[in-house]
């Protein structure tokens, strides 16, 4: 084969990264389940591939048939779900394949489902509490349909008091309001070295459960205006959805609904754009989460409606980079950290970045004279 001919490498190079990365992908697509190619299912596929991190070998058989996993994924879809239940009164296709009862029994069963999901404060979060939300509210039906539908979603067993589970969630940091992982941060939403505005997928378990009706409506209707080619009013839609704080996204290639967040760096304060290497900090900041999925920690939310919390892309702690490198001051006014002080304390001795000029100006102080000079 002309591929394959060993005086042209980079042919090979191309045939090999074809037939391992390419083609698994092609074929993939057109192997999944009817059901999986419906389009929220399809996004929380692809969302995991590209955002998520690779499951490992004891993952392998934790997925469920409606591309729900044990580690949460299973609460997406099956709020994903009892949301499109309430706009078309549809049970998901392919669920008969789990479960014993009619259609007409199943509907019963998200009908009971929404209800229920509507009250709960806050509803579920996790697989396991999935389960039991199901459990419970399911529990005078027929046990063979209720696994069915837990294994629909690839949802645990419920626990028996006193069991142990082994797949229990790992606590978070103290004062840890929530956590979420972010779809590729837009370079120009990075107007500073501390602030950054992100994007949310709504197939995230905590986004899936909190998603305003009137917002879920606009989707669906935006989806549909924009498949009759009625671009105008997709467009009046779109707009919409934005007002009210969120946005139907193009995430390679495939349309994404994400609720929009702005976010404060925890414990730094870099210097304004305006000031000695306020350029350099942005630069910075840009060229650590640019293009990049991260994850956030949000501890509470600041006076301007932002979120403050710990940003982490790749593994890495953007705070301790941008205070090492000395492109931001520890904010010791609202974060006493002992390691943030040391970070900036290793820069000043190393007099990098902002600690080469003689006499550096606090950011915060810069900006109470600016107020007060107004």
């Amino acid at each position: 084969m002309l591929l394959l001919t060993p005086s042209k490498p980079y042919n090979f190079l191309s045939c090999f990264l074809f037939l391992s990365f390419i083609l698994p992908l092609i074929l993939g697509f057109f192997c999944l389940p009817r059901e999986d190619l419906k389009m929220g299912n399809a996004l929380t596929l692809l969302y995991a591939h590209f955002c998520k991190p690779t499951t490992t070998a004891g993952d392998a058989g934790s997925f469920g048939s409606h591309g729900g996993s044990s580690a949460d994924g299973g609460v997406s879809a099956l709020a994903h779900d009892i949301f499109q239940f309430e706009l078309t009164s549809q049970v998901p296709e392919g669920l008969s394949n789990h479960v014993v009862s009619s259609k007409k029994a199943q509907a019963n069963w998200y009908r009971k489902l929404l209800d229920a999901w509507s009250e709960a404060k806050p509803p579920p979060k996790t697989s396991e509490e999935a389960s039991k939300f199901i459990a419970d509210n399911l529990k005078e039906h027929q046990k063979a349909d209720v696994e069915g539908l837990l294994a629909f979603y690839g949802l645990p067993l419920p626990q028996t008091p006193g069991q142990s589970s082994a797949n229990s969630q790992t606590s978070l940091p103290q004062g840890v309001k929530f956590e979420f992982q972010t779809l590729p941060v837009d370079m120009k939403a990075i107007p500073d070295g501390d602030t950054i505005t992100v994007y949310v997928s709504t197939t995230e378990p905590w986004e899936s459960s909190n998603i305003p009706k009137d917002v879920r409506v606009a989707a669906a209707q935006r989806s549909k205006a924009c498949a009759d080619k009625n671009y105008t009013k997709a467009d009046a839609l779109q707009k919409k959805i934005t007002i009210s704080g969120y946005r139907v996204l193009n995430v390679r290639n495939q349309e994404i609904l994400a609720r929009k967040y702005r976010i404060r760096l925890r414990g730094i304060d870099a210097p304004e754009s305006s000031m000695p290497y306020g350029k350099e900090a942005k630069e910075e900041l840009v060229k650590l989460v640019g293009g990049k999925c991260l994850r956030v920690l949000v501890y509470g939310e600041d006076r301007y409606g932002r979120c403050v919390g710990d940003i982490y892309c790749n593994g890495k702690f953007v705070q301790e980079i941008m205070l090492k490198k000395g492109l931001a001051w520890h904010y010791s006014a609202y974060d006493q950290r002992i390691e943030l002080a040391t970070w900036e304390k290793e820069a000043r001795a190393k007099r990098v970045g902002l600690w080469a000029l003689p006499n550096p100006e606090k950011p915060w102080e810069w900006r109470k004279d600016k107020r007060q000079s107004r």
